[in-house]
């Protein structure tokens, strides 16, 4: 096996039954997709258009690709299509543009809304007042083609365990607040994504059951 064969599995045996694993491949060449790929991983994520784009007319049609990051909306147009996810919905605007660009091909695409928990200004999403007023005004039952899947965040960048745990704690009571009062009737509203390459058990043990690891798979972002 390949490096990236190598840690790719020795991950996906220490993850507990019901946990998924997005292998964060931005940054990095179609040929480690396919190492990935080649050992049965399907899910990819992705955060530029172009890269995106351009590693889909490459690789296996059956890969899940992801959108994680932050999405502009002049770029849904070209994203809508090739992806099955889009991880980190931070606006309204940008639901609405989601919608817009799905039912132009009549395509149903899974997104996650984005919270904000980090004691960062420079990482977006809404914050759990912003989510809970977007939910509660109802707009979002008026998107046909999106299909609510559940909540990712980001921890605060520290080397201090309880802020990251208390972070991702916070995001899995705000989910499940999300889940009784506006998804309870939904079997799509259940993932739960937090944890990368740095904080990932961590973020198991505080109820995350899609982790997002990149660095520890494909090693050091190539630009």
């Amino acid at each position: 096996m390949t490096p990236i064969q190598e840690a790719l599995c020795h991950i996906k045996q220490q993850l507990p039954q019901g946990v998924e694993l997005l292998a964060v491949s931005k940054f990095h060449p179609s040929t480690a997709v396919q190492e990935g790929y080649d050992i049965g991983q399907r899910l990819f994520g992705e955060s530029r258009e172009q890269e995106l784009s351009q590693k889909a007319r490459l690789l296996p049609e059956d890969i899940q690709w992801q959108f994680i990051g932050h999405l502009q909306t002049n770029k849904v147009r070209n994203v809508v299509p090739v992806v099955s996810r889009i991880l980190s919905v931070d606006s309204w605007r940008l639901l609405a543009e989601i919608e817009k660009q799905a039912a132009r091909i009549d395509k149903e695409i899974g997104v996650l809304l984005e919270l904000h928990v980090a004691d960062e200004s420079s990482k977006s999403g809404f914050t759990p007042a912003e989510c809970l007023q977007l939910l509660e005004d109802g707009l979002w039952q008026t998107l046909p083609h999106i299909r609510f899947e559940g909540i990712m965040c980001m921890a605060t960048l520290t080397t201090d365990e309880n802020r990251i745990r208390s972070d991702f704690r916070t995001a899995n009571t705000f989910f499940q607040v999300c889940k009784e009062r506006f998804f309870a009737d939904s079997p799509h509203f259940r993932i739960r994504s937090w944890g990368m390459s740095d904080d990932w058990p961590i973020a198991i043990e505080e109820g995350a059951n899609l982790i997002r690891i990149g660095t520890q798979i494909f090693g050091p972002r190539e630009y």
